[in-house]
């Protein structure tokens, strides 16, 4: 499922649009009621700055300032590129979030803190529950620390 497959030039415009529309709405948008945060990566292959936008879910230590993001491409049977942008680069990774832009450090979940992590992102938005039945992959879970 996912995603459907665009052609390059539509996906450049739609990621743009949706760029866009983050920061004319002073990132206020949502999805799935969950608020939105704009990632900006280092591309693995190309070099280029890359911008994505995601909901993100609180962490589980509500003490640390920190923010969960979910690599579900929609249930696509590819983890999203920004993923492998953050394995490959992840000394060179930001958001926008609150009108604000920070430098932070991805840490990739796993075992029962991915679980527990897994089990609150699907009930603040149910909706992902789906992804993880439409794909074979493990969706990643990362948390993002600031630097």
């Amino acid at each position: 499922m996912g995603f459907p497959k665009l052609a390059p030039w539509a996906l450049a415009i739609f990621k743009a649009a949706n760029t866009g529309m983050f920061r004319l709405s002073g990132g206020r948008m949502r999805v799935q009621g969950r608020p939105l945060l704009l990632l900006e990566t280092t591309g693995a292959r190309s070099g280029k700055r890359r911008h994505t936008t995601l909901g993100w879910f609180p962490d589980e230590d509500q003490s640390r300032r920190a923010w969960i993001i979910v690599g579900s491409g929609a249930g696509s049977a590819e983890h999203p590129a920004w993923c492998l942008n953050l394995a490959r680069r992840p000394e060179d990774v930001w958001i926008e979030v609150g009108g604000e832009r920070i430098a932070v450090r991805p840490e990739s979940l796993d075992g029962a803190e991915r679980e527990r992590a897994w089990q609150r992102v699907v009930s603040l938005a149910p909706g992902y529950g789906k992804y993880a039945r439409d794909t074979d992959r493990e969706i990643p879970i990362v948390r993002l620390v600031p630097k």
